[in-house]
């Protein structure tokens, strides 16, 4: 996916976000949406996503900004399972950023809800069939003028609703960490998720290479053994479970407990965010 090698984090808009994800909206409906809808129709969306609806739901905390190298290129919006906004600076579109948006949005409604709906609008419903979205109702609004605006009800089946996380794909860097630990904020993990199985690999620091093995309970809860080797090339390995929260930023923190299961054999706590 082009753009992989930034950094990319996808956080909780505040209200001083407002007028910046206001312009992305409004600059990727004034420059898409005419290509497939006349002016009435680009009207009403440009009405719809007015500045206060945006300001309502950033006050409910609905509203998500996709920074890029601390850059917001991108914004998500979900009202329960229903996803309600999904935008892409019109310079930024084509490098994946909207895929990954939407991934986030389905994470953070998996938790709750076994599938996602959206109203897709003709420049969008190709899309997101191809990201497992079937179409179960044809709508039609009448707009000024007499226009009729017609769009797509889809819905699509979440495959991570197995758990109340999906960690696929997601990164985590040692925040706090008790003496007797190895990792450190240079060690970076990676996650990886297939149902209930969960694997990550790690290193930096004080850390060659690591791995960890286990399981993702139904409430996102984490059991796991791990096992590396550090810089004084001497292989450690224990076990862990982590429990999430999310934080004040909208983030994932996991809180651990783990036990070496080699050396002095103690036991200690850490705590990894996501960056």
């Amino acid at each position: 996916m082009k753009g992989s090698d930034s950094l990319k984090e996808y956080v909780k808009a505040s209200i001083k976000d407002v007028d910046v994800v206001f312009n992305i909206v409004q600059e990727s409906i004034k420059s898409t949406y005419p290509k497939y809808y006349p002016k009435e129709v680009v009207d009403f969306f440009c009405e719809l996503h007015c500045k206060d609806n945006i300001t309502k739901d950033i006050h409910d905390g609905l509203v998500g900004m996709l920074l890029v190298d601390g850059v917001c290129v991108g914004t998500g919006c979900f009202r329960e399972n229903h996803i309600t906004r999904v935008y892409v600076s019109p310079a930024q579109q084509g490098k994946g950023y909207g895929s990954y948006v939407m991934n986030c949005l389905e994470s953070i409604i998996s938790a709750n809800y076994s599938k996602a709906v959206l109203d897709a609008s003709l420049p969008a419903s190709h899309l997101y069939e191809k990201r497992g979205y079937s179409t179960i109702e044809h709508c039609k609004r009448p707009v000024k003028n007499d226009v009729i605006l017609v769009y797509e009800v889809m819905e699509k089946e979440l495959k991570t609703n197995q758990t109340r996380i999906d960690y696929d794909g997601r990164k985590f860097i040692p925040m706090e960490n008790t003496e007797n630990g190895e990792v450190d904020g240079n060690t970076i993990f990676h996650y990886h998720q297939n149902g209930n199985d969960f694997s990550a690999d790690y290193s930096g620091g004080e850390i060659k290479k690591g791995y960890m093995i286990g399981k993702v309970s139904d409430n996102g809860e984490l059991d796991f053994y791990y096992e590396h080797v550090n810089v004084d090339d001497v292989i450690r390995a224990g076990k862990c479970h982590s429990v999430p929260r999310l934080n004040n930023d909208g983030k994932l923190e996991l809180h651990e407990e783990w036990q070496w299961l080699n050396g002095d054999c103690t036991s200690g706590k850490s705590v990894v965010v996501e960056p």
